[in-house]
């Protein structure tokens, strides 16, 4: 009988893991055959590139499933004597969280809402409140009874209908993002019969209460390209497609505007953007295209009285804030509200009747500006640490001198406040409660600087516990993300203080590829750019041990989706840096994915990785791509965790990135390959198999370093 080379490693992982388990494991694990594994060749501007793993992205195939679970059977024996430990983290992360917790209430359309946890229970319970905060509690969607029986369960959408009676809602049980929609009447609790399948899970009900829109995605690249109309009490087959997204290389999803007299359609690329628009009480009527799409021009809408509002990069690289009358909405229509500014980043805005709020950031902070529209003079809130974030919260009302707004710092817990815009004073409603004795005034934050090689100053957010030595003695874990310009603030996470207490400093390093510094951070961190992403987390990790935070055998780095394509380049290009990293969901593979049009994000993106059927994007993201450039060296201690059923970063990146290091790395570091053979991109959906993940990540850390405690 002919062996394929699938079942040789099968067998060899799986008696490795035997091995281990009874103490007698080889100094490294076995290492797959270096010959051609169903070699898939790829003609590629003239040469041929052969990727030996190509086979393991076939998701049904028996073999691929054992070769995963043999991973996943390794990496327990090898973490098995750390269970003990992960057990005391995971308590400790659990014991900081307040089990019967609920959210702060906001009012919209005279309900009051919020989300409760209950001790024990895994997922949040929806609830509302008719008129005042004494009023009973109405249950509208009590998640735990929906994942009875399942592994894995998300929801998206919970859109409540004008009339108050009706919600909309979506349901995940795989972590594919494909969501089932249902119709519940808040008034009986009845499901109505219809249910939607494969749907985003993004809705918007008409004035009517009887009409919902709803997107539906692509089944194989999951881009979302449909947009439906439903009416109550039909068969969803007779649902009439509204919008068609014809570019494949922009997706689109619906919403109603805070005054929830218009439906959106929002089309979005990564340079473009383009919004048709419906009156929300003529829901059979035709959308109308509020300003056509044009190369580089991205620009996001709200309305309130006769205008939308329209943030917009048109001649304005950090955005400016213009209005335009219903009317006529076409740019030539556009008058300015806020000019452009090459110091601040216009993020966002939120309408009131009496004032304008905007969320700008400015030297990577996050600052909110109040405008009252009646000529007063305004002001920006004052935050007072030299690290920290700060966001619009949930605004439904317009008739309010009340804006809801959030905070948090890396030693702040998220503080949801209620700030009066006319008397300039702040009610703090809720911070989240730190349970087991945590004081802030045990820590020290700093904001300090690292200098890339082309001379530019990156940020670094860092916090560490009072009495940390700067002898170069402690450990360290630096974290980055670096991509689409989502800028990474210095937020409060409880699970960090149990590293914190362990004698470790954690520290955040806002790398180009984020907008932290203005949009010229994220240009300048993308396509051709992008090295500037690694180098600069590189540069970030040599200051701090050049500075005595820590030392090359004491630090960790760790990233997750487009953050794990900055973990497998510096686990590349500066190995000797890093005593360990850990890469979460890690987009390594850039090329081979970039390449196939079928895998889901892949056309959307070319204009933040390239397009590779262009040499020139090409050459570069070979140059880079983790998979790609790994070679014959020695490499840190690896933890990468993927999941079966990611829609974003598909698992066989991770698992083909492990079977190459593992075939081609000369140390005899820990590699580790963790599949959650029941989850999606997130993760685990249960907030306390979360806590289990990331108790799993601090023991590896912790292990390495010899921490048993």
């Amino acid at each position: 009988m002919k062996r394929s080379p699938q079942l040789m490693l099968l067998v060899s992982l799986l008696l490795y893991v035997a091995l281990a388990v009874i103490g007698c494991s080889p100094a490294e694990p076995p290492r797959p055959p270096i010959a051609k594994i169903i070699p898939h060749e790829f003609e590629e501007h003239g040469n041929v590139r052969v990727d030996n793993y190509y086979w393991l992205r076939e998701r049904d195939n028996p073999e691929v499933l054992a070769y995963l679970q043999a991973e996943n059977a390794y990496t327990e024996a090898i973490m098995k004597p750390t269970r003990k430990l992960q057990e005391k983290l995971f308590e400790e992360i659990k014991g900081r969280i307040k089990q019967n917790d609920e959210s702060v209430p906001y009012l919209e359309n005279g309900y009051w809402y919020y989300q409760r946890f209950e001790e024990g229970k895994q997922y949040p319970i929806y609830c509302r409140k008719q008129g005042t905060l004494e009023a009973p509690e109405q249950v509208m969607l009590d998640q735990n009874q929906l994942a009875e029986g399942h592994g894995y369960c998300a929801t998206r959408g919970r859109e409540v209908s004008s009339g108050n009676d009706l919600l909309a809602y979506g349901v995940d049980f795989v972590g594919r993002r494909f969501y089932t929609l249902h119709i519940r009447n808040l008034e009986t609790g009845q499901e109505y019969p219809e249910v939607i399948p494969h749907c985003t899970g993004n809705l918007a009900w008409a004035e009517d209460d009887r009409t919902l829109f709803y997107s539906k995605q692509d089944p194989e690249t999951l881009r979302p390209y449909l947009v439906y109309r439903h009416e109550l009490g039909s068969d969803p087959a007779a649902d009439v497609v509204v919008y068609e997204e014809p570019d494949e290389t922009f997706r689109c999803g619906v919403f109603k505007t805070k005054s929830r007299r218009y439906i959106m359609i929002a089309s979005h690329q990564t340079l473009s953007s383009e919004y048709r628009y419906l009156a929300a009480d003529d829901p059979t009527g035709t959308f109308r295209i509020l300003q056509p799409r044009e190369r580089d021009h991205e620009y996001s809408v709200d309305h309130y009285g006769d205008s939308f509002y329209i943030r917009t990069n048109w001649q304005a690289k950090n955005f400016r804030l213009m209005k335009t009358p219903v009317s006529a909405t076409t740019k030539e229509n556009w008058r300015e509200v806020i000019p452009h500014r090459d110091d601040v980043l216009l993020e966002g805005e939120e309408l009131f009747s009496d004032f304008l709020v905007l969320q700008e950031r400015k030297e990577g902070l996050v600052r909110l500006r109040i405008i009252p529209w009646d000529g007063s003079p305004e002001h920006y809130l004052d935050f007072g640490e030299p690290a920290y974030t700060a966001w619009i919260s949930t605004n439904p009302e317009f008739d309010t001198p009340l804006l809801r707004y959030g905070y948090s710092s890396l030693t702040t817990p998220n503080s949801i406040y209620d700030y009066d815009m006319r008397r300039q004073a702040k009610t703090l409603l809720k911070q989240d409660e730190v349970l087991g004795g945590y004081d802030p005034a045990n820590y020290e934050v700093e904001r300090i600087h690292a200098t890339a090689p082309d001379g530019v100053k990156v940020p670094i957010s860092l916090v560490y516990r009072r009495g940390f030595v700067k002898d170069g003695s402690g450990p360290f874990l630096l974290y980055a993300y670096g991509s689409y310009g989502y800028s990474t603030d210095a937020d409060f996470t409880s699970s960090v203080i149990s590293l914190l207490d362990r004698g470790f400093g954690y520290g955040i390093a806002h790398v180009r590829g984020g907008e932290e510094m203005g949009r010229w951070w994220y240009e300048d961190g993308k396509l051709l750019h992008k090295k500037n992403t690694f180098t600069d987390f590189i540069a970030c990790a040599e200051y701090l041990v050049a500075q005595g935070y820590t030392s090359r055998d004491r630090l960790f780095a760790e990233g997750g989706s487009a953050g794990g394509l900055l973990m497998g380049a510096i686990a590349n290009m500066a190995p000797a840096d890093f005593e360990g990293i850990i890469a979460e969901v890690p987009y390594v593979d850039v090329v081979t994915t970039m390449l196939d049009a079928s895998i889901p994000l892949t056309t959307d993106e070319y204009d933040e990785w390239g397009n590779p059927a262009d040499k020139t994007y090409y050459d570069y993201m070979l140059s880079y791509s983790p998979y790609d450039n790994v070679k014959a060296q020695a490499y840190p201690n690896i933890l990468i965790t993927t999941s079966l059923h990611d829609s974003q970063v598909q698992y066989w990146e991770p698992a083909k990135w492990a079977a190459k290091l593992r075939a081609l790395k000369t140390d005899q570091n820990r590699l580790l390959l963790k599949t959650n053979m029941e989850a999606g991109h997130g993760g685990a959906s249960g907030r306390y198999e979360r806590y289990r993940e990331t108790a799993f990540n601090f023991a590896f850390m912790l292990d390495l370093l010899g921490i048993e405690n």
